[in-house]
């Protein structure tokens, strides 16, 4: 498929005139093509147009949404091995793990769709009049209902997942929202295939083409120009801790703050009690060694920190494992750059010991799975010791008993996840869990924490730094709510109320009608 490397601003594929940029291979570690960034003008008429499109997709019906969606998922699927190989020369992640990623990414979508056919995720809410109370009681409704346009910073690890048309961007259009994204640097082709998908499904359904906008670029300016556009009402954001930060320090100058629903940073600790490693010890050690490995370690879940009683059996079962475990490539040079500057600081520090790995190809981003160790009284005093390593590296962190152990699971920072692995009569196990769900938003037992399933049980989110708000999640049904916020209608007549507050229920949803929760008519 020949593509363009243009944007696609307000309705129409448009040549920007902006910075020029490359797209790269990471096998190869050759740049593959120039694209033009979009610029500040291009992204505000980017964000007009997804303005002028909110009236009219908000008064959509749950049903003409769901509808839409499914034909986004239609349409990335038709796209077939284009979409596949050309993510695979952005990205090298290899086409077994990008076509799981596309099905992981049109169930996603089509998740989206089931939960808005159903209808009940509105969260309405019926008080109905009493004239007789003193005072009177007035007719109080409340729903959910959609914010407005939204901006979305895809991630580099999920080209598909967490791309042009991830779940950021199919919970805010699952809402009512237009979108507008600005693509992330690393896979522009990638990025303009599944705007194209976009373009096709807002085609076949007959919804306005400037309800979602995507502009290419890399420029700092452009971003920012994006984040302080009052006419943005929402962003979501996957990456780093810095850029997050910078992300919702910007918000927050605004005239009128916004929302930043940002993952960034965790190190997804797993702690070993004594009993499961005198069990398991070597099988632990086994499946440490792979999740640290898988996507070379470019997972927003993978497994940087490591806890556990000293033990020389374990480490040198962990070396091995490591050692033994595939190597994969970076995804870009600044993410090497980036694993870099974090692998010189934990080598330089004093109370740091390198087990394995660490010495990094300065030609290539094929890089080695490390492991390194410090002691957990270096861990409770030294905080850069707690900072993620993204890329292919843990740190063992060995205490001297279990109340060392007890006292650096209630030191960790916020994680989106955490790990036990115990017995099933492990009395250690129970205050590690109390201590560690205050720090993540997904606790694991036995398991590793690479792999999130999406479903409604989900919670990929966890306290700052990991997120910036703990309270949401950004996979799984409850995304959507991100970008909607409750509406009361108070004595409204039925005619003007949204469908789904109105008496005779016609969708037939789950209300909660004076205190009881059912479907029938209020």
């Amino acid at each position: 498929m020949n593509l363009t490397k243009k944007s696609f601003i307000n309705g129409q594929w448009q040549a920007t005139q902006g910075e020029n940029f490359n797209s790269h291979n990471p096998v190869t570690n050759q740049t593959i093509e120039q694209y033009p960034s979009a610029t500040v003008a291009d992204g505000a008429s980017a964000v007009s147009g997804a303005k002028t499109s909110f009236a009219a997709l908000k008064k959509l019906s749950g049903i003409q949404r769901a509808v839409f969606l499914e034909q986004i998922a239609i349409e990335i699927e038709a796209l077939g091995d284009d979409l596949l190989n050309t993510a695979n020369d952005e990205t090298g992640l290899g086409l077994v793990r990008l076509t799981g990623e596309r099905g992981r990414t049109c169930n996603q979508i089509r998740a989206f769709a089931t939960m808005l056919k159903e209808g009940s995720w509105v969260k309405a809410s019926i008080d109905t009049a009493d004239a007789q109370r003193t005072p009177p009681k007035p007719d109080l409704r409340r729903m959910l209902r959609p914010i407005g346009p939204v901006l979305v910073f895809p991630a580099s690890n999920f080209p598909l997942a967490f791309g042009v048309l991830g779940g950021d961007t199919a919970s805010a259009l699952a809402a009512g929202n237009p979108v507008v994204i600005k693509a992330h640097p690393a896979h522009p082709a990638t990025s303009e295939l599944c705007m194209i998908a976009a373009e096709r499904a807002l085609d076949k359904c007959g919804i306005a083409t400037n309800t979602i906008a995507m502009v290419q670029g890399n420029t700092l300016e452009l971003a920012q120009s994006l984040v302080v556009n009052e006419d943005i009402q929402a962003i979501g954001f996957t990456g780093s801790l810095k850029t997050g930060r910078s992300i919702m320090d910007l918000a927050a100058t605004r005239a009128k703050p916004i929302p930043v629903y940002a993952e960034m940073g965790s190190t997804n600790p797993v702690f070993i009690t004594p009993a499961a490693l005198a069990a398991r010890g070597n099988d632990i050690a086994n499946g440490l060694a792979a999740s640290i490995a898988m996507g070379t370690g470019q997972f927003c879940t993978s497994p940087g920190v490591i806890v556990t009683l000293k033990n020389e059996q374990f480490q040198a079962q962990l070396i091995d494992a490591v050692n033994s475990a595939n190597q994969g490539y970076l995804l870009h040079p600044s993410i090497a750059a980036g694993l870099k500057a974090s692998v010189d600081s934990l080598v330089n520090n004093d109370n740091v010991e390198v087990l394995a790995g660490t010495t990094l190809a300065a030609d290539s981003l094929k890089t080695p799975n490390s492991l390194v160790a410090t002691s957990a009284q270096a861990f409770l005093t030294d905080d850069t010791l707690h900072a993620e390593a993204f890329g292919p590296i843990s740190l063992l962190v060995n205490c001297q008993n279990e109340t060392e152990l007890v006292a650096v699971a209630d030191a960790i920072h916020g994680n989106l996840t955490a790990t036990i692995h115990c017995q099933s009569d492990d009395e250690l196990a129970i205050p590690l869990a109390l201590s560690l769900e205050d720090h993540v938003g997904r606790l694991i037992v036995n398991g590793y924490p690479t792999g999130v399933e999406v479903c409604a049980s989900q919670q990929h989110s966890g306290p700052y730094p990991a997120c910036s708000s703990a309270a949401t999640t950004s996979v799984g049904s409850d995304a959507i709510s991100r970008f909607t916020r409750f509406i009361a209608y108070q004595d409204m007549p039925q005619t003007l109320l949204p469908v789904e507050l109105q008496d005779n229920n016609s969708l037939q949803i789950l209300r909660q009608v004076n205190n009881n929760y059912h479907h029938d008519a209020a």
